[in-house]
């Protein structure tokens, strides 16, 4: 273990996320020295690349730019604790690949699991293996199996919707909504993450939060701030707009 403590940088959209996990690393100052905090991802990245921070404690939920995203834009990654307050992705996944993965509320006895870890880490190992790990959380590697349809429950109705009526996903908070083009709206249990994993190659994921099928898009029209806005062929005629992140994979599909 480090004989001087970690610099250590928060990233974190949520205020009061940052200030308890500030008010817990206090507790650590043998290990932890908090160098500064960062509210977004783009923030996070000008930060890392001027303070070169040796530990990050990550958020993997924020807007425009996600945890995720954000480290895949850094050319030299600390080491990386993951915090979030959704337990849908591979704990192990993370455990493996990162120095840890923290749920909110975070604990401090559960903090203190961290610190004992940082005894045995190896950062060397961590890069490479974290890049692989990104790179199958972010959908680059296609399952052998596509949906074709969903299922969707509520309460002991089960409701069968094929992909070609469906407008848009749009995650909010916990949950995903499935928009069809006739203008319903249907909660689903799947997260964004696995269904972007899975829908064939007419969805594109637009936002950090809206996966939209391509063969009902009417019409595009520039954006402000490098973004772009969808109306949508459905019987509400929805208006979506891109996150700034995805301007070059929105690019990329145009062929502009």
């Amino acid at each position: 273990m480090n004989t001087k403590p970690y610099k250590t940088l928060i990233i974190d959209d949520e205020p009061p996320a940052r200030l308890r996990l500030k008010s817990m690393i206090a507790d650590f100052p043998e290990t932890f020295n908090l160098i500064d905090e960062a509210a977004n991802g783009n923030e996070g990245i000008e930060k890392i690349d001027r303070l070169n921070p040796d530990i990050i404690f990550l958020d993997i939920q924020m807007p425009d730019l996600t945890g995720f995203e954000m480290l895949k834009q850094l050319t030299k990654i600390p080491i990386v604790v993951f915090c979030t307050a959704y337990d849908e992705f591979s704990l192990q996944a993370f455990e493996t690949n990162s120095l840890d993965y923290l749920l909110k509320p975070v604990r401090k006895e559960r903090l203190a699991q961290t610190v004992d870890k940082l005894r045995f880490f190896k950062k060397e190992q961590q890069s490479e293996q974290l890049i692989q790990m990104l790179q199958q959380f972010t959908g680059s590697s296609s399952p052998t199996t596509k949906l074709t349809s969903l299922t969707i429950r509520s309460g002991k109705k089960i409701t069968f919707i094929k992909l070609g009526e469906v407008s848009y996903f749009k995650a909010e908070e916990k949950y995903v909504t499935v928009h069809t083009k006739n203008g319903e709206a249907h909660l689903t249990d799947q997260s964004l993450i696995k269904l972007a994993s899975q829908l064939p190659d007419n969805f594109i994921r637009i936002h950090r939060s809206i996966i939209l099928n391509k063969e009902l898009v009417k019409e595009i029209q520039p954006y402000f701030n490098s973004r772009f806005s969808f109306r949508m062929e459905d019987q509400k005629l929805s208006t979506i707009v891109s996150g700034r992140s995805y301007q070059e994979i929105i690019k990329t599909w145009l062929k502009i």
